[in-house]
């Protein structure tokens, strides 16, 4: 990290744009993670982005296996400059790179012994996954899932529509891990890459700004 090159750049942003960095960086997380598994409607997988960055979840994983798709900027409202989106055309793939990060794998489904949200653990590092809009969890991630979470419903409709479900999730877990003693806060080092990251979509020709800036400093 070129932290003068940082500063260089944010030297374009208004005091008010740096300190809302600021303030959205003290709540950002990886502690947990969203993922999407074959989301058919766009606005769907959309939705959630929007929902993790409200929550401050900074990373959704996406999985195409079946079907491509583009988020849908619309829906968004321009979460996507926000959120960190990781594409995967394999579940199973999908599922080791987590695990390998320290991740389990929670399936949210309503229709086996799932755990009630109200109890769930949030000082482990988790992946909530969200299924298809019909089908729901892959029987791969039903198989292979490290636990179960579901919301409770009193009603006839015995489902909620996806991007409902995961604002409901965030949203509850989120409340419970800010209120932990676990370090979920993320370090220095990525604070910064975001920051640069989040400095380069906001400021007009960035990619000009800083050419010049190592020009000057070869």
């Amino acid at each position: 990290m070129d932290t003068q090159l940082l500063a260089h750049l944010q030297s374009y942003l208004t005091d008010r744009r740096r300190s809302l960095f600021e303030k959205v960086l003290s709540e950002r997380t990886r502690h947990f993670t969203v993922v999407t598994e074959d989301v058919y409607q766009i606005h769907n997988t959309s939705a959630v982005m929007r929902s993790c960055d409200i929550f401050g979840v900074q990373d959704l994983h996406v999985i195409e296996e079946r079907l491509g798709k583009k988020v849908d900027r619309e829906i968004a409202m321009g979460a996507q400059k926000w959120v960190n989106i990781h594409r995967h055309n394999n579940t199973a793939h999908c599922v080791k790179n987590l695990r390998e990060d320290g991740y389990q794998i929670i399936a949210t489904t309503p229709h086996n012994d799932s755990q009630v949200l109200s109890d769930f653990d949030p000082t482990a590092k988790t992946a909530f996954f969200f299924g298809k809009e019909n089908d729901g969890i892959s029987d791969y991630v039903m198989n292979t899932a490290d636990g179960f979470l579901k919301i409770p419903m009193f009603g006839f409709t015995e489902s909620l529509n996806i991007s409902v479900s995961a604002a409901i999730i965030l949203q509850e877990t989120m409340t419970k891990l800010k209120a932990s003693s676990v370090d979920w806060r993320l370090s220095e080092e990525e604070k910064n890459e975001l920051r640069l990251a989040w400095t380069r979509k906001t400021i007009k020709s960035a990619e000009e700004i800083e050419a010049r800036y190592y020009q000057k400093n070869k």
